[in-house]
């Protein structure tokens, strides 16, 4: 398609374009060095890593959507697989958009759990994909994981929801299913800074330092961090250094008592209790725990 700046965008998303001297190199490049640094971290040799590359991945499946060419993460788990004969590995994804083609290219796949927390909408927020109920197929049924959060347009997830999703289902789910490995799809689109339809979310560089430190207690830390969605570049710079610092084990940042006293929204606790009920079929760790309210098994 062409563009009105001279350039091509990729069949009908006109804001993926590809340029003919420089994508495709690129893309080989983030493929390699993350399936490079994947290894490693695996084989021992480092004790995890972040693949600061570029263009991002989680929505690429047959054809390039949403900046994205390549499924570097997918592309990775798949070689670890095969290359590596890795039984469990784990994709944890929270970029604010649903990562649709990662989910795609590993929901019939039982050696792949795909966890994404992601901004659903109730299907309105691009993708428009990541249904709570979409749980995987086949041999892969039960290994797919969306915590979709639904709002009205002016709530907004911060801190809180994300420690409540955390806290609830991403970490009993993942310890159950006891990972070799874990690769991250690192977007960090929903911390604060992005404007819809980029994001819109109000999340701290100080989350996801917690998140990528609680990662980092299951796969004898064997946990690979890889950027994903992130436009304001303040914002990008923070969360990534924030990462980088929790993973080479320095102090981490600490909340506010303001965020470790609040309770998550309603809508974030609608939504965490719907996908407890999908879950719970599937998932031991998710039996009991709709037998309280909520906030006190959060809290």
């Amino acid at each position: 398609v062409q563009l009105p700046c001279g350039g091509f965008g990729i069949h009908d998303d006109t804001d993926t374009v590809w340029n003919e001297l420089y994508t495709a190199r690129a893309c080989r490049l983030a493929i390699g060095n993350t399936i490079e640094l994947s290894k490693l971290v695996f084989d021992g040799k480092l004790k995890n890593g972040f693949a600061l590359v570029r263009p991002p991945g989680h929505h690429a499946r047959e054809k390039p959507l949403g900046f994205c060419y390549f499924n570097t993460v997918a592309i990775t788990a798949k070689y670890l697989k095969k290359h590596r004969n890795i039984e469990r590995i784990a994709i944890v994804d929270w970029d604010i958009h649903h990562g649709n083609g990662t989910q795609d290219l590993t929901y019939d796949d039982p050696n792949i759990l795909y966890i994404s927390l992601h901004r659903y909408d109730n299907g309105t927020y691009f993708p428009g994909g990541g249904r709570i109920e979409e749980c995987g197929c086949d041999e892969g049924l039960g290994t797919n994981v969306n915590v979709g959060f639904s709002a009205e347009p002016q709530t907004i997830m911060t801190d809180v929801e994300y420690l409540a999703a955390f806290r609830s289902i991403v970490m009993p789910i993942l310890e159950q299913f006891q990972p070799q490995i874990i690769l991250v799809s690192s977007g960090f689109d929903a911390c604060m800074g992005h404007p819809h339809p980029l994001g819109g979310y109000e999340l701290t560089p100080t989350c996801f330092a917690y998140m990528t430190n609680q990662l980092m207690k299951l796969a004898d830390g064997k946990v690979v961090l890889v950027l994903e969605g992130g436009y304001e570049l303040n914002a990008l710079a923070q969360c990534g250094k924030a990462c980088v610092e929790t993973l080479l084990s320095r102090e981490l940042p600490s909340f506010s008592k303001e965020t470790l006293e609040a309770k998550p929204n309603p809508y974030a606790v609608q939504s965490l209790k719907h996908v407890m009920e999908v879950q719970r079929m599937y998932l031991d760790s998710l039996k009991n725990r709709l037998n309280f309210h909520l906030c006190y098994v959060l809290f």
